[in-house]
């Protein structure tokens, strides 16, 4: 006959077996759910719609000077991840923003191991004398200065490998309307072929993808200026090619898509509006699929993914009302989850520009256009992009600024209308 006190003690011994089990297993997925994030690839990630992407600042005042904080910038993560966002694009590392990023994001996935937010860390480059007085060379690169780039990002690629899955030199740093700065293929291929040096030194990861973040044109896809030997080298060069497409610049620079049918004017607004905005989307198709033609004649292999597009919700000037009528939130919210559609069944990464306002791009006009490209304004208002998602509930609990995240207008659609308007009537060839 088994005692009392013994039965006691087995029950004890079986209940300390059983919580030291679940412990063990409750460990155990913990650490393989950490080490799966810690093995995603670029070539995971990219192209993937599980993996959602969109250009990062998460500046709140008029001037870079004053950083954003580690917790304002953990806010934002939250705020992101709830939007199903787990790939971010930054700019450049001379300032804090992105190593502060990539150390708020590292210590959020301390806390929970099954975060998921990865990084395109951006390189700037730039040519002698840009954002000088001094007229720009643009066929000499600042070479101390783009060195001392480079080396920051490769140091933080190497503190970071589990965050940082992509490098990308320069932004639009070839195309030849960004006069302050812009440099010639050879020098982005110049850091290209380096990194990838680095690679296969050991250096980088060898699973870090490289590439230049550019517009369309810069990659074969528009002018044949751009086509040259150095721009071939190149695309060989990078693992991937990351563009950019903009019809809400082109409203102005190059309407040739854009406008309202006399047949569309009967219409409600919103239905004429959406056939307008298809039309832009079409266009950034062309833009892309023009570039995937030029590309894929160099190297049928390469993919291509979008390294920024985007549409502002206010806007003076070419883009406002005196202009192409361009920008309003019911606008953007049309281009954004028609672009989110089309890029995700055809396994396209798209960075749309970009996650929240910035007022600091420029300072002297309030409602110039490139304060407005986000999706949440500074102080966590959500535009009508991401209503639905508001409705979800996805933002409970969350702020930004101390403010939880509501919808703009009150969420009232007929307030937004009385603010958007059609775009100058003509005869669309």
């Amino acid at each position: 006959m088994i005692k009392t006190s013994n039965i006691h003690t087995i029950l004890l011994l079986l209940i300390g077996i059983m919580t030291f089990t679940a412990c063990s297993t409750k460990q155990t997925k913990s650490n393989k759910q950490q080490q799966m994030n810690k093995t995603k690839t670029a070539s995971q990630i990219l192209g993937n719609p599980k993996y959602l992407a969109i250009s990062y600042g998460g500046y709140r005042e008029t001037s870079r000077d004053i950083q954003p904080t580690i917790q304002q910038l953990k806010n934002d993560m939250k705020i992101l991840a709830a939007m199903g966002i787990k790939v971010l694009r930054t700019y450049n590392v001379q300032l804090n923003q992105a190593p502060n990023l990539l150390k708020a994001i590292s210590e959020m996935r301390q806390e929970d191991p099954e975060f998921e937010m990865y990084v395109m860390l951006g390189i700037w480059i730039d040519c002698v004398n840009a954002w000088t007085d001094q007229e720009p060379n643009h066929d000499v690169e600042n070479e101390s200065a783009n060195a001392a780039e480079v080396q920051r990002a490769v140091n933080l690629a190497g503190k970071y490998p589990d965050i940082v899955k992509i490098l990308a030199v320069g932004n639009e740093a070839m195309v030849k309307w960004a006069t302050s700065y812009f440099v010639q293929p050879n020098v982005i291929l110049k850091w290209v072929n380096h990194l990838q040096d680095l690679k296969k030194e050991g250096t980088l990861d060898k699973d870090l993808w490289i590439t230049s973040s550019d517009n369309f044109a810069s990659w074969g896809g528009g002018d044949t200026l751009y086509h040259c030997e150095d721009l071939e080298k190149l695309i060989k060069a990078v693992d991937y090619v990351s563009l950019h497409t903009y019809p809400m610049h082109d409203t102005h620079y190059n309407p040739v898509f854009w406008g309202t049918f006399e047949s569309e004017l009967h219409l409600p607004r919103t239905k004429a509006i959406e056939r307008v905005m298809k039309r832009a989307i079409m266009y950034a198709k062309k833009q892309y699929a023009n570039t995937k033609k030029y590309v894929h004649s160099i190297d049928s292999t390469k993919l291509l993914h979008i390294g920024e597009t985007g549409w502002a919700t206010v806007a003076t000037g070419h883009y406002g009302n005196n202009g192409s009528r361009a920008c309003d939130e019911y606008k953007e919210g049309v281009y954004y989850k028609q672009m989110r559609k089309w890029t995700n069944k055809n396994g396209i990464s798209c960075f749309f520009f970009e996650a929240f306002n910035e007022k600091w791009k420029d300072v002297e006009h309030a409602k110039g256009s490139e304060n407005h490209f986000g999706l949440i304004k500074i102080n966590g208002q959500a535009k009508h992009a991401v209503w639905d998602l508001v409705d979800k509930g996805v933002f409970d609990g969350l702020t930004r600024n101390g403010k939880p995240i509501k919808k703009t207008y009150e969420g009232n659609l007929d307030s937004l209308l009385t603010e958007v308007e059609l775009p100058p009537v003509k005869q669309l060839k």
